[in-house]
């Protein structure tokens, strides 16, 4: 009766918030008795309900391990998966794929932005860069807006080069710069303005977030290198070691 009462009390406790209000009231046992029973149980017991809540969160984390450990050799065997339709620049192969996971705001990701562009003028032959976007938003007020706004440069043809003055004016994110660089890199502004407040842009972005979710990312910057991860503002030897190891596994 122990278990049972528990198991009963704890799965509709964990499940509740996956639910809609009607499909909890239906699971949701309208004896007075047995509720009684349950609330009896918790109160004498509350070792119980913090062991099922460990191994529940136990469970979830190893299915949640298993799933990246899965995506992370998938990316290893076919690096290319990882870019979607993301802007890349570098070696037209994708045999190497470097994925970033960065923030315009992130002061971090601006000093990994210099190191990543010295890494790819020496490797821009043998490595493909692919941007994705994470803005930190609960501390970067302009991550989201400038996000979108490269999202919209790419329509135009100029990601690249708006990525590049974006974080060398990171100082001055805001709306200002926004449309003084679009108008610098002679992008139609009618056309910027409406597709960085498009649904497509946000979903764009919203993606790229999902994807960092899926692979447990959750600060900027971060790198996957045919499914090596780091991070961090890392120096360009440490890039480079990365890239040995990955082309020693993958010859």
């Amino acid at each position: 009766m122990l278990i049972f009462l528990v198991t009963v009390g704890v799965g509709l406790w964990l499940t509740s918030c996956a639910g809609s209000p009607d499909q909890v009231a239906k699971a949701t046992p309208a004896d007075p008795e047995f509720e009684a029973k349950v609330l009896e149980v918790i109160r004498k017991n509350p070792q119980v309900i913090l062991e099922s809540v460990q191994a529940y969160q136990r469970s979830q984390k190893k299915q949640q391990e298993e799933a990246r450990s899965k995506v992370f050799q998938q990316l290893s065997a076919e690096p290319r998966l990882i870019i979607r339709s993301s802007p890349v620049t570098g070696a037209t192969s994708q045999k190497i794929v470097m994925a970033e996971f960065s923030d315009f705001q992130c002061p971090f990701c601006s000093k990994a932005h210099t190191t990543v562009k010295q890494f790819m003028a020496k490797h821009q032959d043998k490595v493909t860069l692919v941007y994705k976007h994470l803005p930190l938003v609960e501390i970067h007020t302009e991550a989201m807006p400038a996000a979108l706004a490269s999202w919209a440069a790419l329509q135009q043809g100029k990601f690249w080069e708006y990525h590049d003055a974006l974080f060398s004016n990171q100082a001055q994110l805001g709306e200002k710069l926004y449309v003084s660089q679009a108008t610098d890199l002679g992008l139609d502004l009618e056309k910027f303005n409406k597709d960085r407040q498009s649904a497509a842009a946000k979903a764009a972005i919203d993606k790229d977030i999902e994807l960092a979710k899926s692979l447990g990312v959750n600060s900027t910057p971060t790198f996957f290198m045919n499914g090596v991860g780091f991070s961090g503002a890392v120096d360009l030897s440490e890039m480079e070691e990365v890239l040995t190891k990955v082309q020693a596994t993958s010859k």
